[in-house]
């Protein structure tokens, strides 16, 4: 228990000088804006869009990868709010003001990044059944991950837990829809 004790204390440590060191940045205007019209994207709006062009143009396979991303995405919302309401991790905008984002958190616990989550689980899930699109989806879903660090929601392993979690449940939901 000491040893677990001591290792999350010292990520807790890196977590809060990144934080801080990011909050105190006066990021030019062009990245403010491009991170704010990433992380709205991440709320949902791009992937809504991209769910409705793959079952439109998605050809014979798109209502299997619409329901694999549906999987995948259901699932990480499910269970990223499940684990948000265990670890009660505060957000790093509760902790410390952040110098220019002013961007309204959706809920109040940060650990794990759902952002992150949901966006490589769909990432990865569309990009098996459209291999010419997944580095395109993959750096969106980084874009989105990197956008919540950068406006104080999220700490350094809230977003990289989210990730991993989301491209399991990639992968996951590609073995079962098989």
């Amino acid at each position: 228990m000491a040893v677990a004790k001591t290792v999350w204390g010292f990520i807790e440590q890196r977590d809060m000088r990144l934080m801080r060191r990011v909050n105190r940045w006066h990021a030019p205007r062009w990245f403010r804006i491009c991170m704010v019209v990433m992380t709205r994207l991440g709320d949902g709006f791009l992937w809504y869009g991209l769910a409705l062009l793959v079952l439109i143009f998605g050809g014979r396979q798109g209502v299997h990868a619409f329901l694999t991303g549906g999987a995948a995405a259901l699932t990480a919302i499910l269970l990223f709010k499940q684990v948000k309401r265990i670890s009660r991790r505060p957000r790093p905008c509760h902790v410390e003001p952040h110098c220019w984002a002013m961007v309204t958190p959706p809920d109040q616990f940060s650990f794990p990044s759902g952002h992150s989550m949901t966006s490589f689980a769909i990432a990865i899930s569309l990009g098996h059944f459209y291999p010419e699109f997944t580095q395109a989806l993959v750096i969106f879903a980084l874009s989105v991950a990197v956008s919540r660090i950068v406006l104080g929601m999220h700490y350094l392993t809230d977003v990289v837990v989210g990730a991993l979690i989301g491209i399991g449940l990639g992968m996951l939901s590609i073995c079962v829809f098989r």
